[in-house]
């Protein structure tokens, strides 16, 4: 019974053994490799679920463009900067909401009239042309008076070694806000302090790349020594909103900017959607020439940036492998200003593992518990189910990770559905093994077809007993050679076995010269006293002819008596250990013996019991009298007619 019960929870054993030893490697897989294909799968969420978003106001986009023509125009990069000031005041006035310039204009000019006589009048000493620097065309001049017109943001990067000055922007925080663990830099490298003065607002360039080198996420806040400063995004919508500074708030975390609040994520960092929104985009040469049209600028929030690799402002990301970052700006404005604000919760992680054991658990409990077919398709149902609960959550910017408890699922399944199918055929093997000897093959079928309809633990069902024996064997087996009984046996038993199976008896043994066979075990035969009895007349008939001729004839084989009796037996596996035998006891099989003994001193070959004979049509029996029979008393048996 332990043995029993072990095989019945050995392919759930293996399949929880496979699913907890996923979940582990998950758990505990180099933090590169988990994370990055984490985000990957997350990219394929997101995209998939952008779709499903329906339409939402959203700001104007535009995007001025520093490209390989505009290069050809106006000089290779840096530009002077009198044609950045230029640039802007032509994007100026086109009437923006807001400017960000996603550009890093480190260090003062050096290449204007004015920037060349300064530096010759330090170098020579000449009081002449220090005089004149002031008269002449100065770039930072230029370049501040544009900024200053207009809602210009510059930009500036994180540096751990930069000693720049960044733009204070008012950053109000109330009680029980915690920005511990934001993107974190000693230092910055900025814009001059003429220029920073100018603008109305400052925003951080830097843009974090994750292991795999795809840039995901846009700074929303950061963090300069011990001050808090925004993105460059973020600073531009401050700017179109007309907002003086920003308001952070706890329960939950959430950033207010004029009269839009959004939520925050700790980190401060935005997850951007892969594919984003179409931004229309403006060469800067067209612009600086004035023959473009610029009703695309109006009232739109404008970043002018670099799209060719020469400002090394083309980034990798899940959107494109070389994205220009202020592309990756303008999405996040995009985002923001519609609420796509995807995070991935800290409690994630405990949810996912929670999740993989419940889908697993549910997997194979399927696939122990259903044939294979309903559970494979019942398994991708509930896959199905996982992915679009996930993309549910992705909806509402709540990122899941979906392939733990996928593959927790999967893997369990196939681990529990091929230990089970092992099981099953070393079953069907052993009970093939067990039983086509003495078995119709079509007996056999049905008891590997349905093995749960056979009870060899031991039952009490009703039997018919069919005993046969050789008359004058013992003798035969003192004249016969011993090839030649061999030989004459085998025979025999195959011919009478076959017999047996044709009628759908079952072989219960074969012992010296004799069959023992029994009808409606182990599965039910309809009408099996009957079908015994003409299983008697042919193993008779067969028997007769086999005797005749051949080599049972030259040893002289006996005639074949038989004896036949119906009743109640107690049947089942009886043995130890591997030395199992499915057999019958009780007071049928006793007699049934006893009346194959009696034909000798009848005189018959086939005797057939009381119970037997009254199951069976009368026309087939002739009665042969009252006998006593030991143990049972006084019987009436009866021979074939």
């Amino acid at each position: 019974m332990a043995e029993k019960r072990l095989r019945r929870w050995r392919p759930v054993a293996a399949g929880v053994a496979v699913g907890l030893g996923l979940i582990l490697l998950a758990l505990f897989a180099p933090t590169f490799w988990r994370e990055t294909q984490r985000e990957r799968v997350l990219d394929v969420l997101l995209e998939q679920v952008a779709d499903w978003r329906g339409p939402k106001p959203a700001p104007r986009l535009a995007i001025v463009a520093i490209d390989a023509a505009s290069h050809d125009e106006n000089g290779r990069w840096p530009w002077r900067r009198e044609t950045l000031a230029r640039l802007i005041a032509a994007v100026n006035a086109a009437k923006p909401a807001a400017i960000a310039l996603d550009l890093l204009l480190a260090g003062e000019d050096t290449r204007s009239p004015a920037a060349l006589a300064r530096r010759l009048a330090e170098e020579t000493g000449n009081a002449a042309l220090a005089a004149l620097a002031p008269t002449l065309e100065d770039g930072d001049r230029m370049l501040a008076d544009a900024v200053g017109t207009g809602p210009v943001v510059l930009g500036w990067v994180l540096n751990p070694h930069g000693r720049d000055a960044v733009g204070a922007i008012p950053v109000l925080t109330r009680p029980g806000v915690a920005l511990g663990s934001l993107w974190r830099e000693q230092g910055a490298s900025a814009p001059p302090p003429g220029l920073a003065a100018a603008a109305a607002g400052s925003g951080t360039l830097s843009l974090p790349g994750d292991d795999d080198g795809l840039v995901r996420r846009v700074p929303l806040f950061v963090t300069v020594g011990d001050e808090n400063r925004p993105g460059l995004a973020l600073e531009a919508m401050r700017l179109a909103a007309g907002a003086s500074g920003y308001l952070l708030s706890a329960g939950p975390l959430r950033v207010t900017i004029g009269e839009m609040t959004r939520p925050l994520p700790p980190h401060g960092l935005l997850r951007l959607v892969p594919g984003g929104p179409a931004v229309p985009v403006i060469r800067a040469s067209d612009l600086l020439r004035g023959d473009t049209d610029v009703a695309a600028l109006a009232g739109a929030i404008v970043f002018i940036g670099g799209v060719s690799p020469e400002l090394g402002a083309l980034r990798a990301s899940a959107r494109d492998p070389l994205t220009p970052s202020s592309l990756l700006h303008a999405q996040a404005v995009h985002q923001i200003a519609t609420g796509v604000m995807p995070v991935r919760p800290d409690w994630a992680d405990p949810v996912e593992l929670g999740l993989a054991l419940v889908v697993m658990s549910i997997a194979i409990a399927m696939a122990r518990l259903w044939r294979p077919a309903i559970a494979t398709a019942a398994l991708l149902c509930l896959l199905a189910l996982v992915v679009v609960g996930t993309g549910w959550l992705a909806l509402r910017d709540l990122l899941f990770d979906p392939r733990i408890p996928m593959i927790a699922a999967t893997f369990a399944f196939l681990a529990t559905s091929l230990t089970a199918f092992s099981e099953s055929r070393w079953r069907e093997a052993r009970l093939r093994r067990r039983f086509e000897q003495h078995l119709a093959p079509g007996v056999v079928e049905r008891i590997v077809a349905d093995p749960d309809s056979l009870k060899l633990t031991g039952e009490r069902r009703e039997v018919t007993a069919l005993f046969t024996d050789i008359e004058g064997f013992t003798q035969t087996t003192r004249e016969a050679g011993p090839e030649q009984l061999v030989a004459v046996l085998d025979g025999y038993f195959e011919g009478v076995t076959r017999i047996v199976g044709g009628h759908g008896g079952m072989v219960d043994k074969l012992v010296g010269d004799a069959v023992h066979a029994l009808f409606n075990a182990p599965l039910d035969l309809e009408d099996h006293p009957r079908r015994a009895l003409e299983c008697a007349v042919a193993i008779l008939a067969w028997t007769e002819a086999y005797r005749a001729t051949g080599l049972a004839a030259t040893i002289g084989l006996g005639r074949t008596r038989q004896g036949i009796e119906t009743g109640i037996a107690i049947v089942g596996d009886v043995g130890v250990g591997a030395k199992l035998d499915y057999t019958a006891h009780g007071d049928a099989v006793n007699t049934a013996a006893r009346l194959e003994a009696l034909n000798k001193e009848l005189g018959s070959s086939i005797c057939v019991g009381p119970v037997a004979a009254s199951r069976c049509d009368p026309a087939l029996l002739r009665p042969l009298g009252t006998v006593a029979l030991r143990g049972v008393g006084r019987v009436d048996v009866s021979a074939p007619a």
